[in-house]
C-alpha cells in the first residue's frame, strides 16, 4: 500500500467522482505495468518476526532501521507517521516502499513499460534490500501467509489508518485481522484505453481472478503445520469484509462503466478522513454523508479528492478500479513469480487478439460459477473446475493467449530476448503442482513435519 494521496480540492458533483477515474484512460498510451510486492521479515537466527524498534536488548534493529538504512541506500524521500518513518517515495520514478500492518515490506514498483524494466527494478531493490538486512539478520519470506506465528504475535506497525482497521475488522468478518497481519499478496496493475477498454478488462480480469489464485497458490501453511488449504490468503479474504471485497458481480451487468463503480465505491463503508497529519477515525461511516458535509464525526467537513482516493484505496475487491486495474488474487512468491504477474497480465491486455480471445473463454460464465470457483480454488486450486471445464485446462488456454500477445508485443531485452519467458514459472505449475503443493510433500517427507525449515527454503 503506497502513500496516501494529498489533494485538498473540493468535490462538489458525482460527476467530479467519474472524472476522477476517466482521466486515467490513457487513449494515445503508452500503457504501462506496475508490480507491488509484500514480504514478510523475520530474524535468521530464531524465525521470530521483526517489530518496528527491532530487539534492543539483543542490539537488533527492526523495521524501521530497515526503512531509514533503505533511506540512505537509495535516497527516496521518507514517507512519516507523526515521528515514525512508514515508508519511502520515489518522487521522480513513482514507486514506493511501505508497510502492511504486521510488517510485510512492500515494494509498489513504479509504472514501466515492459516486464524487462518491472524484472531489473525488482532485482534492484533486492541487491540495495540485502545491504542492509543482512547486517540486521533480517531475512525475508516467498510466502503469502505467515507460516509459523500465531497473530498475536505478529507485531504492529505504528500507523494510524491500521490501528483504525483493526479496531473495525472484527465488527465485519472473522478473518480480518488474519488479512491485515498475516498474509502477503502479489499485485499487477495496467492501465486501460478507454470506459469500454477498462469493462473488457475489468470483467476478464475478474473472471480469471480465481485462475490467478490457483496459479499463486503459495500459502499452505500457519501456525506452524499445514492449514488445510493452497491458497490460506485467498481464503481469508473470503470472510474478512463483504461490503468492500469479493468478485463485484455488478460488473458483467449491463450498464458498467465509471459511474456504476462510483457508485459502488459511494457505499462502501469507510475506515478513516484524514485531515493533516491526523487520522479520523469514521470507521463504517458513508462517503456519501461527507461528500453532503453531513459526516456526524466531522461536522461541517467536505469531501476532498484525497479523501475520495484514500477511500478508494480501503476497497479490495478481486481487482480493483482507480485509474488502473490491480489485479489482486495471488499470492505473493518467489521472484520469478512476483515477475510472472504483470507477464500473464500484460500478454492478455495490451494485445487485442490476446484480449478478445479471453472475453470470448469467459464470457459465458455465470455469476454463480465465477464464485463457486472462487470459493474453490483456496483448498483445490487447479483441480477445481469451471463451467464443466477443468480448471488446469483453462490456464493452459490462458497462458497460451498470454504468450501470444508478449511475442506480439515483441518487446526485446539486451539478449535478444521478448517478454515470453517471464511465463515459464506458471508453465511448470500447469504441468505439474502449485508451489503450495511441492511445500506441503517437502514438509511431509524432507522436513519431517518440521515447520522452521520453511524459513532456510522460502527465503529470498
Amino acid at each position: 500500500m503506497a502513500r496516501d494521496v494529498s489533494d485538498a480540492t473540493p468535490i462538489t458533483s458525482r460527476d467530479e467522482l467519474v472524472a476522477w477515474f476517466e482521466a486515467g484512460s490513457k487513449p494515445s498510451g503508452p500503457f504501462r505495468v506496475g508490480t507491488e510486492h509484500e514480504k514478510f521479515p523475520f530474524y535468521t537466527a530464531d524465525h521470530a518476526p521483526v517489530p518496528y524498534e527491532g530487539r534492543p536488548e539483543r542490539g537488533q534493529g527492526g523495521i524501521r532501521a530497515l526503512l531509514e538504512g533503505m533511506q540512505k541506500a537509495i535516497g527516496w524521500d521518507p514517507i512519516m507517521d507523526g515521528t515514525n518513518i512508514i515508508g519511502l517515495f520515489d518522487a521522480k520514478a513513482g514507486g514506493a516502499i511501505s508497510l502492511e500492518p504486521g510488517g510485510q515490506f512492500e515494494l509498489s514498483g513504479a509504472p514501466v513499460e515492459t516486464i524487462h524494466e518491472a524484472e531489473a527494478e525488482l532485482n534492484a531493490h533486492f541487491a540495495a534490500l540485502e545491504t542492509i538486512s543482512k547486517p540486521l539478520g533480517i531475512g525475508f519470506l516467498t510466502l503469502g501467509m505467515s507460516p509459523k506465528w500465531p497473530r498475536t504475535d505478529s507485531p504492529i506497525m505504528p500507523k494510524q489508518r491500521y490501528e483504525i482497521m483493526a479496531n473495525y475488522m472484527p465488527k465485519v468478518g472473522t478473518r480480518g485481522l488474519d488479512m491485515m497481519f498475516r498474509t502477503s499478496t502479489v499485485q499487477a496493475n495496467l492501465d486501460f484505453e478507454s470506459e469500454a477498454d477498462m469493462v473488457k478488462k475489468l470483467r476478464v480480469s475478474l473472471a480469471l481472478q480465481p485462475l490467478t489464485t490457483a496459479l499463486f497458490a503459495n500459502s499452505p501453511f500457519s501456525d506452524s503445520a499445514p492449514n488445510g488449504f493452497l491458497s490460506a490468503r485467498s481464503e481469508v479474504w473470503r470472510d474478512t469484509d463483504k461490503a468492500r471485497s469479493g468478485m463485484v458481480a455488478f460488473a458483467f451487468e449491463d450498464g458498467m462503466g465509471f459511474e456504476r463503480y462510483v457508485d459502488y465505491a459511494l457505499d462502501v463503508p469507510m475506515y478513516f478522513v484524514k485531515r493533516g497529519e491526523t487520522y479520523h477515525d469514521v470507521a463504517g461511516a458513508s462517503f456519501r454523508d461527507l461528500f453532503a458535509g453531513k459526516l456526524a464525526a466531522l461536522p461541517g467537513e467536505k469531501a476532498t479528492l484525497s479523501d475520495w482516493a484514500n477511500h478508494l484505496s480501503t476497497i479490495f475487491p478481486e481487482v480493483r478500479l482507480k485509474r488502473y486495474l490491480e489485479m489482486r488474487g495471488a499470492d505473493t512468491g518467489p521472484k520469478p513469480f512476483i515477475n510472472a504477474l504483470p507477464a500473464l497480465f500484460t500478454g492478455l491486455f495490451y494485445d487485442k487478439a490476446a484480449l478478445d480471445g479471453a472475453w470470448e473463454l469467459v464470457k459465458g460464465w455465470s455469476a454463480t460459477e465465477r464464485e463457486t470457483l472462487r470459493n474453490e480454488v483456496p483448498r483445490l486450486a487447479l483441480e477445481a473446475d469451471i463451467a464443466g471445464r477443468p480448471l488446469r485446462d483453462v490456464a493452459r488456454d490462458v497462458l497460451a493467449l498470454a504468450r501470444a500477445g508478449l511475442s506480439r508485443r515483441a518487446k526485446l531485452d539486451a539478449q535478444g530476448r521478448d517478454e515470453t519467458h517471464f511465463l515459464y514459472p506458471l508453465d511448470q505449475v500447469v504441468a505439474g503442482s502449485t508451489q503450495a503443493e511441492v511445500l506441503l510433500v517437502q514438509f511431509r517427507d524432507a522436513w519431517g513435519g518440521n515447520i522452521d525449515m520453511v524459513f532456510d527454503h522460502c527465503i529470498y
